[in-house]
């Protein structure tokens, strides 16, 4: 199934999802649009992320694989933008082409400052342990690159493998999913958040938090959302509760950084996921006007034995300081999807919208499925309805079953009101494709 780190942990662990159950699924057909095929060259292939837009509707994302480089098999990646043309269509330009010595290959989302720079995040580095890069417009292509940060593999973290976010100030935040504490995780570390603060010398890191691999978490995988207090919210694909139903590992968390008038930051688990209420949550958070967050877990919940094929969760704050977790879908592994490994949208009514990589149509993609995309509407008198938007076939509209570390990549909404998006595979070449979809 995934074919991440994480993929490898889960079949030692004997504990991949099955494919089966069946679910009555309501079907809204709308009409998938492919803005772009990815050749698997110099325009890049295989999206590792969502895409981010711009004032004037320009659309940014980078690609794992493709690209002008050398140093990879099958190219390093690039960085792209997508710009809208006079007559209704989209015009591809390769920003930078990435390379090993320098750091690749670029994964998940980007962000773009207020002077247009876009920074993003690469699983390797100069030392191995990935990097945040920065880029910044010229004339011409490419664009130049710098360094905001180089992951040195030890105590400040490595494997950065989501973007970044940002506040008011400017300051930066990220997740590394490895490195800090090196005597958790398998020596590994169990990874940190980071911050990034802009000087008249570039950027300067300081760790907020080192996670332990216990009931702090381990693993982050999301990237983070910021609320309008200043307090960091974000996900651990392991740790938590290790015993019971996700020994030895631990089934994931959801936690929070605040900042204490000292400026010191603390963590708070707002919910451990036990099995039956979610799994592995690999995805970034949403939030809504009412302060409540949304999210996917990959595995978990009561259909398909063994490990599940994964929730949609909402966390509702109360008046004594504790979350409630409400799973909004359980899904079943066949027509309504498997697996979600991606973030959520979320529109001004509070409808939510995702994808996941497996389920949809069971003949597709070697009996797994290819993907849905779905939504999730706010019923009257509570509770939510499920509706698959889209079953991807694995043919030219693309198909959501990573070939990459893929974890996260939402959708996200234009200016036009519709719903845009990447996937890893499929396509008229099979290096995955950007679509639209009208919500």
């Amino acid at each position: 199934m995934k074919t991440t780190r994480l993929s490898q942990i889960l079949r030692a662990a004997g504990i991949a999802a099955a494919i089966t159950f069946s679910l009555a699924v309501s079907v809204q057909a709308q009409t998938l649009k492919v803005i772009h095929n990815f050749t698997g060259k110099g325009d890049g292939g295989s999206p590792s992320g969502g895409v981010i837009f711009d004032s004037a509707g320009n659309f940014y994302g980078a690609t794992y694989a493709g690209g002008t480089s050398t140093d990879c098999t099958g190219g390093c990646g690039v960085a792209y933008r997508f710009s809208p043309t006079a007559t209704g269509g989209w015009k591809e330009t390769a920003l930078f082409s990435f390379s090993h010595l320098a750091g690749a290959p670029p994964i998940g989302n980007l962000l773009r400052t207020s002077k247009g720079d876009v920074l993003g995040v690469t699983v390797t580095g100069s030392f191995g342990g990935g990097l945040v890069y920065e880029l910044a417009p010229t004339s011409s292509v490419p664009w130049q690159e710098s360094y905001a940060l180089i992951f040195n593999s030890t105590t400040e973290g490595a494997i950065p493998v989501d973007g970044l976010v940002a506040d008011s100030a400017g300051n930066l935040y990220g997740v590394a999913s490895e490195g800090g504490n090196l005597s958790g995780c398998s020596n590994n570390g169990c990874g940190v958040v980071y911050e990034l603060s802009p000087t008249s010398s570039g950027w300067k890191e300081t760790t907020l938090y080192t996670f332990s691999g216990g009931a702090d978490g381990s693993i982050p995988e999301g990237h983070l959302i910021l609320d309008a207090a200043g307090n960091l919210y974000g996900t651990t694909a392991y740790g938590g509760s290790l015993s019971g139903h996700c020994a030895p590992l631990g089934c994931g968390t959801v936690f929070e950084l605040s900042r204490g008038s000292s400026g010191t930051w603390t963590e708070t688990v707002i919910h451990t996921f036990l099995g039956p209420d979610g799994y592995i949550p690999l995805s970034s958070l949403v939030m809504d006007a009412a302060g409540n967050l949304y999210g996917t877990t990959f595995d978990g919940g009561n259909h398909c034995p063994s490990a599940g094929c994964g929730v949609v969760f909402k966390l509702a704050p109360a008046s004594s300081g504790q979350w409630q977790e409400t799973v909004l879908h359980n899904f079943t592994g066949n027509s309504d999807g498997a697996d979600p490994n991606s973030g959520l949208a979320i529109d001004s009514a509070g409808v939510l919208y995702g994808t996941t990589p497996y389920g949809g149509i069971a003949t597709d993609c070697g009996g797994t499925g290819c993907g849905v995309i779905f939504k999730l509407t706010p019923a009257t008198g509570g509770g939510f309805t499920f509706t698959r938007l889209h079953a991807f076939t694995g043919g030219a509209d693309g198909s959501e079953v990573p070939t990459v570390n893929n974890d996260n990549a939402p959708l996200v909404f234009g200016s036009d009101g519709n719903l845009y998006g990447t996937t890893p595979a499929g396509g008229t070449l099979g290096q995955g494709v950007v679509f639209r979809i009208a919500p």
